[in-house]
Order: structure tokens, then sequence, then C-alpha cells
């Protein structure tokens, strides 16, 4: 099975699109981009040269996603989101590096939100809206604000873990109270958000 792209889309020679996929209304694909399988890629979508995207991955609306970004299977990202790429912008610097950010499977990002780069955003974690990621969300991290705080944490499914049913001196085993499931947090991470 092919992909999809509306005509208004601009894909770049050397941009690697997986099956399934579909690229919307003036989305531009830059060259040694790769898009994984049974994505969606909404209207006005920015992807930059040599940015990696997993499968099955939503980027709404105007997201800009720059060179140095790599984003893992099944991640949200909400319209407007923009990440960043260098530390130390100027218009006349030609001498700068691309700094590294990652987002890790299943891993949500709210409309509105800036990731400055050199992060790593973890599994299946939700940053909030208008949000300014400046420091690593943990795995299942629930964060939001500017700077963007860790306030909690979240199942699989994306609801907020309130029920600790297990410890131990390594982690917190919540369990959803939506899907059921059973999510470990690391004793460390957990007691740096409700003991500090």
């Amino acid at each position: 099975m092919k992909y999809f792209a509306h005509p208004t889309a601009i894909i770049d020679n050397g941009a690697k699109i997986g099956s399934g996929t579909k690229i919307w209304h003036h989305v531009h694909v830059r060259e040694k981009a790769k898009i994984g399988k049974k994505c969606v890629l909404g209207k006005d979508v920015y992807i930059d040269k040599k940015v990696k995207v997993g499968n099955n991955v939503k980027i709404e609306n105007r997201a800009s996603i720059y060179n140095g970004v790599d984003i893992e299977d099944d991640v949200f990202i909400g319209p407007h989101v923009c990440f960043t790429n260098d530390l130390h912008p100027r218009s006349f610097n030609t001498n700068w590096k691309i700094v590294k950010t990652l987002v890790k499977k299943g891993a949500s990002i709210g409309a509105n939100s800036t990731i400055i780069c050199g992060v790593k955003i973890g599994k299946y974690s939700m940053i909030g809206a208008g949000s300014v990621v400046t420091k690593d969300v943990p795995d299942f991290g629930l964060v939001f604000g500017n700077p963007a705080k860790l306030r909690g944490f979240v199942c699989f499914c994306g609801t907020k873990l309130k029920k600790i049913v297990k410890k131990n001196n390594l982690k917190y085993l919540f369990k959803c109270k939506e899907c059921k499931k059973e999510v470990p947090i690391q004793k460390e991470i957990y007691e740096k958000v409700f003991f500090t």
C-alpha cells in the first residue's frame, strides 16, 4: 500500500514515506526525512531534513519539526507545536550545531507547546497545551506550564493516575481507574513530585 499526499504537499527528493501515511494540504517534507507507516500529517506541517518519525504518529496542523528531532511510534503532536534545534540562535551565526531531541513511544504533546532542544520526552508522557518544555520529561510524566513542571503521572490511555496499589524500595505501582492497567513509576521520580 502506498502513501497519500495532497496535491499541494511538497515532498522533496530523498524523503522516505511509509505505506498508509496521509499527508495533507501544504505540508512540506524535506530531503532525507523519514516518515513511518500509517502516520497523519495535518495541514501546513513542516518536517525538516533528516527528521525521523516512527509509525502511527499523528502530527496536527501547523506543527514544525526541525532537523535533530527523532519521534518514536504512536506519538501525538498537537496543532502549532514547535520544536527548536539550536540553543544559541543568531541569524548571522554560520557555525551553529544541531542539538538533538527525542520523543519516545506513545508520548502526547498538547497544542501550542514549544519544545526546547536537547530534551528527552519519556514514553507515554503527556505535555499540557501551551507548555514550554525545557527539561527531560519522565516516562508517564504529566507536565504543563511555562516552564513545564512535573505535576503527576498518566496511564497508557492518558488518564491521570491516582491510586497506588503496591510500593517497594524502587517503584510505586498505580492502577488506572479507566482501563485498569497497572503502571510502574520510579519511587525517586514520584517523590520528587509529591514530597519536594
